[in-house]
């Protein structure tokens, strides 16, 4: 049996929420990244954490304006990391 070599990839985002990673985008993250079998960290500041971790990403405590990096690792990695920033450019759906 030929071994996957694991694919890792690095990219960021911008929080576009005026209210910041809430519980509602912290969900929002979550559920698009539960789909894929690549795991993902989120680092913002000195915290890394699971991007597929509701309290994780609440632990962040990003505010609007800040710049989350990512990093997915995995066989989905690149299609992982392009639906998170395609979400995070549409604010994770929120409407204020």
């Amino acid at each position: 049996m030929i071994e996957e070599e694991k694919k890792s990839i690095k990219k960021s985002f911008v929080v576009k929420n005026d209210k910041g990673l809430h519980t509602r985008p912290a969900t929002e993250i979550v559920k698009c990244l539960a789909k894929f079998k690549s795991n993902v960290t989120l680092k913002y500041g000195d915290l890394t954490v699971n991007g597929k971790s509701l309290l994780g990403i609440m632990m962040l405590a990003a505010e609007c304006g800040a710049s989350v990096h990512v990093e997915a690792s995995g066989e989905d990695a690149q299609e992982c990391i392009e639906t998170l920033l395609e979400l995070a450019d549409q604010q994770f759906h929120m409407k204020y």
